[in-house]
């Protein structure tokens, strides 16, 4: 009997692993259609911001939650600049508190654009909070020109009808799993981005970040 159990454990730990790289794959893809979606929408992506960008986050099928509770999750990953390229991508988590317009459980595909170099260390660091770390805005409709002086810009694409919500509050968070799965060990955002080559699984990513970025 003890002999069964452990050969289960085993196996259960041998699969584990393997699942989450799975799922961190198909986010990726995930991400790579987010991507392409949004700048595609007509949602006012314009080709020079992608060109002035430094960093790129994507965080595809954000749950909003319903108007009582108010708190919004994503998984997603983030790619900055890299000599004439694009760096491997960092996993990322994006968590919203209740202020603003609510989605009602909606999914919304997000796409970040960060204009600020001075800034990346920040935002590659293992918590980023939009509000006091840096300001914000939507790039979707007029409120992205209210805010001359956002460094940060939001996109999104959604099904139904695009509401938002409120950025004041939403925090960009390192995910140490998703990262952990991807390149095999614990490892941060900024010594991703400063690395080497992308792993076979996230390059489709990062060259449809590239393509789109160059249109």
């Amino acid at each position: 009997m003890q002999k069964t159990q452990h050969l289960l454990f085993l196996t259960v730990a041998a699969i584990l692993p393997v699942a989450a790289a799975d799922g961190t794959t198909a986010r990726l893809g995930r991400a790579a259609t987010a991507l392409t979606t949004v700048t595609e929408s007509g949602h006012g992506i314009r080709t020079e911001q992608l060109a002035n960008a430094d960093c790129v986050a994507v965080i595809p099928g954000f749950k909003k939650g319903a108007a009582v509770v108010g708190v919004g999750y994503g998984r997603g990953f983030i790619s900055c600049r890299n000599g004439n390229g694009w760096s491997a991508p960092g996993a990322i988590t994006l968590e919203s508190g209740s202020l603003g317009v609510q989605l009602g459980g909606e999914a919304i595909d997000i796409v970040i654009l960060s204009f600020d170099k001075e800034r990346r260390s920040k935002l590659l660091s293992d918590r980023f909070t939009i509000g006091s770390d840096a300001s914000a805005a939507w790039g979707n409709g007029k409120s992205a020109h209210d805010d001359p002086n956002a460094k940060i810009l939001f996109f999104g694409h959604t099904k139904g009808a695009f509401a938002g919500f409120g950025l004041d509050g939403a925090t960009l968070k390192s995910d140490d799993s998703g990262n952990k799965a991807l390149y095999g060990k614990t490892t941060s955002n900024r010594e991703i981005v400063e690395g080497g080559a992308p792993p076979a699984a996230a390059q489709p990513f990062v060259a449809t970040l590239a393509q789109t970025a160059s249109r």
